[in-house]
């Protein structure tokens, strides 16, 4: 291998006087030659954008993958430019759970037909948290990444290079003005200070240029702002969307258990075992955002005459009526989707329940068929 050891002894020899130059000016000992101010706020902007960049990258990571190791396995993957083996999620993992475990429970009974209902939206969860994943991923994720390791590479590598140029204009500076310097003590000419100031003019142009690449790609970093708030808008529409779905099954999911539990007559008792919290926010006033009742039910309140027996009247409210509900006695008043009645509650009464009112009408309606309005 044939080796240029005059090219290699002059870039060890540059390296030597760049080294010695940049400690001298740590110490004190040595000029500096400052960037103009717009060049300063340049780096400044760039830097700031580099940092909370790779923050808010490794954060969303985080976010999309809670999990290192799967985190760890998809960086590797990523690196070796191989396609990532499909994943389930957790939501489909559990569905997959429950849909084996009816099988085995019997699809006929009512908890094997239950866990196939919920089973099956699982894996309908998870199927739009896969596509928010993917989506996520191609619309904000790689296009920071393209940032980090395409772009902000570049301008290292220039800002690097700027930096040396400085380093060589400075050298050039100092050593005109030793030539100078040893000149007037000779009060002679001397081909050093020609040779000196012919060094100089070069850097400086050297430098000047650099100074120039390096600031079109530092005013790059504008655009780049640009794109990272496209795709910061097309990240929220994405999470948007997911959470909509999200919300669209659940509903869906409750109205499907509830025709479920009428349907094999099993009442469902998940009140007794967590309390709603509703009748709780009920008292304490309406939320900023009129929340939506949670899981529903079927608990029988104790017979009252609602048109007979007089209460004392707390808090009165708005709301929606989520799904049909007939009465099953005296004591309650049947309610159709979608229409608006007046609700509120009374001391002593059981929290899973409210009493209603439509015009003349009065009784007691169950809280998990309502949506209380602000």
């Amino acid at each position: 291998m044939d080796f240029n050891v005059k090219k290699l002894a002059s870039d060890a020899g540059v390296f030597f006087t760049r080294a010695v130059q940049f400690t001298e000016e740590k110490l004190g000992q040595a000029e500096k030659t400052e960037l103009d101010p717009h060049l300063e706020n340049l780096i400044t902007r760039a830097d700031g954008t580099k940092n909370w960049t790779e923050k808010i990258l490794r954060q969303t990571e985080v976010l999309l993958q809670p999990n290192p190791s799967a985190r760890i396995g998809e960086f590797i993957y990523d690196k070796l430019d191989k396609k990532l083996p499909s994943r389930m999620t957790n939501a489909e993992l559990l569905g997959q759970y429950m849909l084996d475990a009816a099988k085995e429970f019997g699809p006929g009974t009512p908890y094997g037909s239950t866990l196939i209902i919920v089973g099956e939206y699982q894996v309908r969860l998870g199927g739009a948290e896969r596509e928010f994943l993917q989506t996520s991923a191609a619309t904000f994720l790689t296009p920071l990444r393209n940032f980090l390791e395409g772009d902000w590479r570049t301008i290292s590598k220039e800002r690097r290079l700027l930096e040396n140029r400085r380093l060589d204009l400075d050298i050039c500076k100092a050593r005109l003005k030793k030539a100078k310097q040893a000149e007037a003590k000779a009060a002679l000419l001397s081909e050093e200070v020609d040779k000196a100031e012919h060094e100089l003019r070069v850097a400086q142009t050297e430098f000047d240029r650099q100074a120039e690449v390096t600031r079109l790609l530092l005013e790059g970093i504008s655009s780049t702002h640009l794109n990272h708030l496209r795709c910061l808008q097309d990240f929220a529409e994405a999470q948007a969307t997911y959470y909509a779905q999200c919300h669209h099954y659940m509903l869906e999911l409750r109205k499907e258990l509830s025709r479920h539990a009428n349907a094999i007559g099993t009442p469902n008792s998940s009140a007794t075992v967590c309390p709603s919290p509703v009748s709780s926010a009920f008292l304490s006033g309406p939320s900023s955002s009129g929340a939506t009742v949670s899981t529903s039910s079927s608990q029988k309140p104790s017979t009252l005459a609602m048109e007979q027996t007089p209460f004392p009247v707390t808090g009165t409210r708005k709301a929606k009526v989520l799904y049909d509900y007939d009465a099953h006695d005296v004591s309650e008043l049947s309610l159709l989707a979608d229409e608006l009645i007046t609700v509120y509650t009374v001391p002593g009464m059981d929290p899973d329940w409210l009493i209603g009112e439509r015009g003349n009408e009065k009784g007691k309606v169950p809280v998990t068929y309502l949506e209380l309005l602000s």
